[in-house]
């Protein structure tokens, strides 16, 4: 089992005074999740069940954050900034929109510990998550999740990346969440077998550059996300086009025909649309700026995101229902 350096503690304005810097075994940390949304109460029960102590805070949550808390078994600080004084690590899992807000709102209190980034942002957006908290005496590691919850071995990759990766690997090992640091050749970690895996345990425990660019992790989630959420939408756009013009009867008979299974796609990327999608729009747009900076058309996700923002956010609505709100139920134009 590794070691990892405790960072000396703030004075809370009504807890104990700071304390000195210490060694803390890997199964004693107390982490801060930030916050427990679907995904993010699905991490929050691995790491609490791998015998990490893992705090949200209540203060501005609505009811049902609460009742995903308390069901993955996560403790009530109250506070980010009681969160911040406590916690040796903070894992921010929440709406991409979200993600500079919540990292300036850390850094305010004062976090000098370790701020995993796990949301679905751009490269240059997680580097200036790291600039920020780092600003606050934090050091930073850039995440991005790939699964579904509830969590079950296989369902979730955790790609991480930054000089300390290796540390948040540690986290979640023997948990259902398969943590995979992305390094300049590819993978290390739980991706790896035997001796090499052990090489990377060690490196990381030793401060070795594994792992070290910030913004990989971010990437690999881009690229996918760029696929698995870009595709739905142009899916869904193709099926409202056939709507519009009066031929979607003959489009999904022709699926049927050459392309068997898009019809319960097409349903599926509704209700993914119905009932995710006003978080999607933002990550749409995460997805084009990371699609520009590296020459790339933007436009295939900017349309995206204004699928993604047209969809009526209701995860109660039916298929037809979310294809007449992407049309505008306008039909096809006297000529």
């Amino acid at each position: 089992m590794g070691l990892l350096i405790q960072p000396p503690r703030r004075e809370s304005a009504d807890g104990p005074p700071a304390r000195k810097t210490t060694l803390v075994r890997v199964s004693e940390r107390t982490i801060g999740l930030l916050h427990p949304g679907e995904m993010g109460a699905a991490v929050g029960r691995c790491l609490r069940d791998r015998g990490h102590v893992v705090l949200w805070a209540s203060s501005g949550r609505g009811s049902a954050t609460a009742a995903r808390a308390a069901a993955a078994g996560l403790i009530d600080a109250g506070t980010v900034t009681e969160i911040a004084f406590r916690c040796d690590v903070i894992v921010s899992v929440c709406p991409p929109h979200a993600a500079l807000e919540v990292a300036r709102e850390v850094a305010g209190a004062g976090f000098g510990g370790l701020y995993v980034d796990a949301n679905a942002i751009s490269p240059a957006t997680v580097r200036e998550v790291a600039a920020i908290v780092a600003d606050g005496g934090a050091g930073c590691v850039d995440g991005g999740i790939i699964g579904t919850p509830p969590v079950a071995p296989g369902f979730i990759r955790l790609y991480l990346s930054g000089p300390r990766a290796g540390q948040v690997r540690q986290l979640f090992d023997a948990t259902p969440v398969d943590a995979r640091v992305v390094d300049h050749g590819g993978l290390s970690g739980a991706a790896q077998d035997g001796a090499a895996q052990d090489k990377a345990g060690a490196d990381a425990d030793a401060g070795a550059d594994a792992g070290a660019r910030i913004g990989a992790a971010s990437a690999v989630k881009m690229a996918y996300a760029s696929w698995t959420k870009g595709s739905a939408a142009l899916l869904l756009a193709a099926r409202v086009l056939a709507r519009a013009q009066g031929v979607e009867n003959v489009l999904v008979a022709e699926w049927g025909l050459s392309q068997p299974g898009l019809e319960e796609r097409s349903a599926r990327a509704a209700g993914s649309a119905a009932s995710k999608g006003w978080r999607w729009v933002a990550e749409m747009a995460e997805i084009a700026a990371t699609m520009g900076a590296a020459g790339l058309p933007e436009g295939f996700h900017q349309a995206a995101a204004e699928i993604y923002r047209r969809a009526p956010h209701d995860a109660e609505v039916g298929l037809d229902a979310v294809l007449d709100a992407l049309s505008g139920d306008k039909g096809v134009p006297e000529r």
